[in-house]
C-alpha cells in the first residue's frame, strides 16, 4: 500500500459524505448524530463523549435500525489501549422454546431482548468519557423535541414495513412510528415527545431508571399488559457490557484489531487471512476471476463461522481459536477455491439475513477511536413499541438458534443472541490509522474486507473506496450485486461458474454502509467517509 496516495488523493464532496478536518472526526448514518458527535469535540470531550452523544442522536433519528430498546457493540482504542466492548442483550428469563411460537421471534412483544443499549453507552462515558453525563444527552434529547426531517429511504422502509406494523394487535409501533397509519412523506417534521422524557430522565439520573426505577416499572407493565416476556427482574440484571481482548491479524503491511465472540469479527479476519494468498494487483484488477475469488472466500468464510459458533467467554481457551485465523489454515482454505463454484459446500441458504444496523466512527484530535455499532436487529425491531416511553423493543429473539440445544447461542433464559458484526480498527506504523464498520448483517464482514482490500490493495482513497460496487455471496451461491456497475462480462462468468445472481440496485441499501474515519500519518488530518447508500454525514470540528 502506497500510504501517500490513499491519503493525498482524498476528495471532499459537496454533499457532506467526505469531510477533512484538522481536530477530529465523525461518521454516522443521520446529519443530527454526526453534528452531536462534533458538538462534544468541540465542547473539548474526547472521543467517548462523541461517540456516546452521536448513538443517543442515532437512537432519536435513525429508528428503523436503532434505538434505546436495542444492543450496542463497540470498538474503541484510548491511551494507547484497544478494548473490545461485547454489549450483548440477554433472553428474558420467562423465555423458553416451548413458550415462543416463530412468528413471535420475529414481531410483536415476545420478540425482545433485554435492552442493552442504555448499558452499553453508560458504562462506556461513566469509565472513559470526559464531559458531563446530561451535556451528553443534550442534542438527541433537542432532537426528540425539536424533531427531525422523514428522509426518502425512511419514508422507503415505512412503506415496506407498514404490514409488519399492522400485524401488532395494539399498533403501539404504527402509532408512534407511522402518521395515521401511513408512511411519512418525505421532508414530513417527525417529533418525539414520550422518547424526549425518557431522554431527559436518562440525563437527569444516568441509565439506572431504566434498569431499577420508574422506567423499568413502565415496561413491566406493558410487557404484562401485552403478554410479553421481559420483567423488571430481567432488566435489575443490568446487561452491562463485557470488555474483552480484541482479536489482531495482519493484513499487508497494516494491523487490523477486530471484536471477538458472539461478533462475526473472526468471520471478517478469516476473509482478510485469505486473501491475504492472492498478489494485491490480481485484487486491484478487478477482473471476473478475482470476482469468483472473493465470492469463494465469503462463502467459505461464512460456512466456517456457522459450523464453528464460540461461546465468548470460552473462546480464548478453545484451541480451534488459533487454527481458524492461522495464515495456514487460510491458505488452505484459499487453495481449496476451483475455477467453478465448490458444489461440497451447501447450495441452498441455512438461515435469512434480512436484518439491519446502524455504525459509527469517531476519532479526536490525540487520535483516540471509537466504531459503535448497534442495533434494534430487523429494520424497526419487533414493530411494537413501550407504552409511554417512544422506543421501539428489538426482536434480538430472531437471531439465537432454535434447533441445537448445545449451540452457544441457543434460545434459553438469560441466553446472549449471535451477532453479525465486525467493527474493524486498522493500525499503519504502530499507529492507529483507520476506524471503520458497517451495518448489514451478514453482509458486515464483506463489505467491510471489500473497502479495506480498496485502500490497502488498490491504493484508493477511503472516499473513493466506499463508492466501489461491491458484492455479496451467501453461503448457498446466491451473489448479491450492483448489478450495473460491474462489466456486464463479469456477470455473465460469474453466472456460468455457478452462482445464482441477485441482481441489486445501484448503492443498494442491501449491501452494507460503510462509515468510516482516518488520521492521515502524512498530514496529521482526519478524513472521514459517510456511505452513499444511507443518510449520513461526515463531519469534524473547524
Amino acid at each position: 500500500m502506497n500510504i501517500n496516495t490513499v491519503e493525498k488523493n482524498f476528495q471532499v464532496g459537496e454533499d457532506k459524505k467526505c469531510a477533512v478536518s484538522t481536530r477530529g472526526m465523525v461518521s454516522t448514518a443521520f446529519p443530527e448524530a454526526t453534528n452531536a458527535g462534533v458538538e462534544m469535540l468541540e465542547l473539548g470531550g474526547n472521543a467517548v463523549d462523541a461517540a456516546c452523544a452521536a448513538a443517543f442522536a442515532l437512537c432519536v433519528c435513525e429508528p428503523q435500525a436503532s434505538g434505546i430498546g436495542g444492543q450496542s457493540m463497540a470498538l474503541m482504542h484510548l491511551n494507547g489501549k484497544t478494548i473490545a466492548i461485547d454489549g450483548s442483550s440477554r433472553v428474558p428469563s420467562l423465555t423458553h422454546m416451548d413458550s415462543i411460537e416463530k412468528p413471535e421471534r420475529f414481531t410483536g412483544y415476545r420478540a425482545t431482548t433485554v435492552p442493552s443499549t442504555p448499558a452499553v453507552l453508560g458504562h462506556l462515558h461513566f469509565r472513559y468519557g470526559k464531559l458531563r453525563w446530561n451535556t451528553i444527552l443534550e442534542p438527541a434529547i433537542r432532537i426528540a423535541r425539536i424533531g427531525y426531517n422523514i428522509t426518502p429511504l425512511q419514508h422507503t422502509l415505512q412503506k415496506r414495513e407498514m404490514e409488519a406494523f399492522h400485524s401488532v394487535e395494539s399498533k403501539s409501533g404504527a402509532d408512534y412510528f407511522l402518521k395515521n397509519g401511513q408512511p411519512y412523506d418525505e421532508g414530513d417534521l417527525f417529533q418525539q415527545e414520550d422518547l424526549a422524557n425518557l431522554l431527559d430522565c436518562i440525563a437527569n439520573e444516568g441509565v439506572h431508571p431504566f434498569y431499577l426505577g420508574e422506567i423499568a416499572k413502565k415496561i413491566d407493565e406493558d410487557m404484562r399488559d401485552h403478554d410479553g416476556f421481559l420483567r423488571a427482574d430481567d432488566l435489575a440484571f443490568i446487561p452491562w457490557p463485557v470488555e474483552r481482548k480484541p482479536l489482531k491479524r495482519k493484513y499487508r503491511n497494516t494491523q487490523i484489531l477486530t471484536c471477538p465472540p458472539p461478533t462475526s469479527g473472526r468471520t471478517l479476519l478469516l476473509v482478510l487471512l485469505m486473501l491475504n494468498n492472492l498478489p494485491s494487483k490480481f485484487l486491484k484488477q478487478a477482473t471476473p476471476e478475482s470476482f469468483h475469488f472473493l465470492a469463494e472466500t465469503f462463502r467459505k468464510a461464512l460456512i466456517n463461522r456457522k459450523e464453528r459458533p464460540f461461546d465468548p467467554n470460552t473462546y480464548p481457551q478453545t484451541l480451534d481459536e488459533k487454527k481458524i485465523l492461522s495464515r495456514e489454515y487460510a491458505k488452505a482454505l484459499s487453495s481449496s477455491i476451483r475455477d467453478q463454484i465448490d458444489p461440497a459446500l451447501p447450495m441452498v441458504d441455512p438461515y435469512p439475513a434480512e436484518n439491519d444496523t446502524t455504525h459509527l466512527s469517531v476519532m479526536d484530535k490525540d487520535g483516540n477511536a471509537v466504531g459503535i455499532t448497534q442495533s434494534i436487529e430487523r429494520v424497526y425491531g419487533s414493530r411494537s413499541a413501550a407504552r409511554g416511553l417512544g422506543f421501539l423493543y428489538n426482536n434480538y429473539m430472531s437471531a439465537l438458534e432454535t434447533k441445537d440445544p448445545s449451540h452457544p447461542y441457543y434460545l434459553r433464559p438469560n441466553a446472549i443472541p449471535w451477532s453479525s458484526v465486525s467493527p474493524a480498527l486498522v493500525f499503519h506504523n504502530d499507529k492507529p490509522w483507520l476506524i471503520v464498520g458497517s451495518p448489514g448483517s451478514e453482509r458486515i464482514f464483506s463489505a467491510i474486507s471489500q473497502f479495506l482490500s480498496h485502500i490497502i490493495d488498490a491504493d484508493l482513497p477511503i472516499d473513493q473506496a466506499m463508492l466501489r460496487p461491491r458484492l455479496h455471496c451467501s453461503i448457498g451461491g446466491t451473489l448479491s450485486l450492483e448489478a450495473d456497475r460491474f462489466d456486464p462480462e463479469v456477470t455473465s462468468y460469474l453466472e456460468k461458474v455457478g452462482y445464482h445472481i441477485a441482481r441489486k440496485e445501484p448503492y443498494s441499501f442491501y449491501l452494507g454502509a460503510i462509515h468510516a474515519v482516518l488520521r492521515c500519518q502524512t498530514t496529521g488530518d482526519f478524513q472521514g467517509v459517510a456511505e452513499k447508500r444511507r443518510d449520513g454525514t461526515a463531519a469534524g470540528p473547524q
